[in-house]
C-alpha cells in the first residue's frame, strides 16, 4: 500500500517561488521504484493562464550533461577507449592545443585526456560565441556538425593547462564529438537508440531540430534587477547550428522521461556497478576542486555533483532554466524539478537542503 507522506512544507517552499519569478514547476520524488509525491503549479503560458499537466516539453540545458556521460561511459564499458588516451588519439584537431597565459598564448604543455573531458578539467571556456565557433556557423552555413564544431573549437587557445583545474566548460559538447566518432553514429542518433528507446523515453530528443516547436512549452527570462519575466523564445541559444547535438545543454525532454533515465541509472539499468562507481565518485584532486563551487559540500563525479567524505549521499545538477535532478543510490530514491525560466531567481532552499528534507520525510 502507498504511504502518505507530509510535503505540505516543501509545497509551500516551492509555491512561494511563484512570487519571486518563476512561471511554473513540476516536482516528482520517487522512492524505491514508487511515485510517492508530485506537485505542480503556476502557469507554463502565464499570458494565457495554461496550467501545467505534467507532460510539458522543455529545454533540459545542463541536466543534459549526465545523459552524455552515461552514453560515453557506455562505450568506455565496451573497452573502446580509456580515460587516459589522448583526446587527439580520435579528434586529430586537438594534438597541438595552445593555452591563454599572462604572458600570452603559449603551446600547451599537457595532452587533453578523455578523463578531462569528464571532469571538466580540459581547459575549454563555456563560449559558444567564440570566434572559431562564429566561424565555423559561417563556413558551414549555420548547420555546425557536431565533430566538425569542435574541430574549430580546438582553434581556441585554452583557459589553463589541461588536468590542472576545474572550470565549467564545452567539456560535454566534446565528449559528444567521441561519442560519435567511436560509436560511427551521430551522437543524438547513439543516444536515441542505447537510450532513450530502450527505457522508452519516447518525449526526449538532443536537438531542438527533431523537436515539433508547438510541443515546446514558453521559455521565459527573469531580469536580475526588475524581476519580471519576459518571454525568451522556445530555442536553446546554446545549439551553435542546427546539426549541432549539444552533449552539455541540448537535450528536450519531459519530466515523466527524464525520471525513467534516474531509475535505470539508479538501478544499474543503465551501466555496470563500477562504472556506476566512477561515475558518482569524486573525481578531483585537492588542487583541481579549488575552483569547484560546491567543493564544500560536494565533490564532482563525471559530469555532476557526488557524495563528498560522506557529508552526502545523493548526486546531481542543475540545468540553466532551473530544472534539476538528483539521485540518492544508497536511501532508493530519483528527484526531479521542471520549470523554464532562464536567469530564475535563487531559492531559499539549496539543492542539498530540498533533498535533506525529502529524506526526512520519506525516511
Amino acid at each position: 500500500m502507498k504511504k502518505n507522506y507530509d510535503f505540505s512544507g516543501l509545497i509551500k517552499e516551492f509555491d512561494s517561488y511563484l512570487n519571486k519569478g518563476m512561471p511554473y514547476y513540476d516536482f516528482a520524488v520517487i522512492k524505491d521504484g514508487e511515485c510517492v509525491f508530485r506537485h505542480m503549479n503556476g502557469y507554463t503560458d502565464i499570458e494565457n493562464k495554461i496550467r501545467p499537466n505534467g507532460k510539458e516539453l522543455f529545454n533540459l540545458y545542463s541536466c543534459s550533461k549526465l545523459i552524455t556521460c552515461v552514453a560515453a561511459l557506455m562505450l568506455f564499458e565496451k573497452g573502446l577507449y580509456s580515460f587516459d588516451d589522448k583526446l587527439s588519439d580520435y579528434l586529430p584537431a586537438f594534438e597541438n592545443m595552445t593555452v591563454l597565459t599572462d604572458s600570452g598564448v603559449v603551446a600547451a604543455g599537457n595532452p587533453i585526456a578523455i578523463r578531462h573531458l569528464f571532469t571538466m578539467t580540459a581547459g575549454f571556456s563555456y563560449d559558444v560565441f567564440s570566434p572559431s565557433l562564429k566561424k565555423c556557423f559561417e563556413d558551414t552555413n549555420g548547420t555546425c556538425p557536431t565533430v566538425k564544431a569542435m574541430e574549430y573549437l580546438s582553434e581556441e587557445p585554452l583557459l589553463f593547462e589541461p588536468g590542472t583545474r576545474w572550470e565549467y566548460s564545452l567539456c560535454h559538447d566534446v565528449l559528444a564529438a567521441l561519442v560519435e566518432v567511436v560509436s560511427g553514429k551521430r551522437f543524438a542518433e547513439f543516444v536515441k537508440d542505447n537510450i532513450f528507446a530502450p527505457l522508452k523515453m519516447t518525449n526526449s530528443y538532443f536537438n531542438g531540430e527533431y523537436v515539433d516547436k508547438n510541443r515546446l512549452i514558453k521559455q521565459y527570462r527573469l531580469d536580475p534587477e526588475t524581476k519580471k519575466l519576459s518571454e525568451a523564445g522556445k530555442d536553446n541559444f546554446l545549439q551553435i547550428g542546427r546539426d549541432y547535438d549539444s552533449g552539455g545543454a541540448g537535450c528536450i525532454s519531459t519530466v515523466d522521461d527524464y525520471l525513467k533515465f534516474e531509475e535505470a541509472l539508479r538501478t544499474g539499468a543503465l551501466l555496470k556497478s563500477d562504472t556506476l562507481k566512477l561515475l558518482t565518485t569524486d573525481a578531483l584532486t585537492d588542487k583541481q576542486a579549488e575552483t569547484y563551487w560546491l567543493k564544500d559540500n560536494y565533490g564532482y563525479g563525471f559530469g555532476q555533483r557526488c557524495p563528498k567524505n560522506d557529508l552526502r549521499s545523493d548526486f546531481g545538477w542543475d540545468g540553466m532554466a532551473g530544472s534539476y535532478f538528483a539521485i540518492d543510490i544508497k536511501n532508493g530514491i530519483s528527484v526531479f524539478f521542471g520549470t523554464h525560466v532562464i536567469g530564475c531567481v535563487e531559492f531559499n532552499m539549496t539543492r542539498s537542503e530540498i533533498i535533506e528534507k525529502i529524506k526526512k520525510i520519506i525516511l
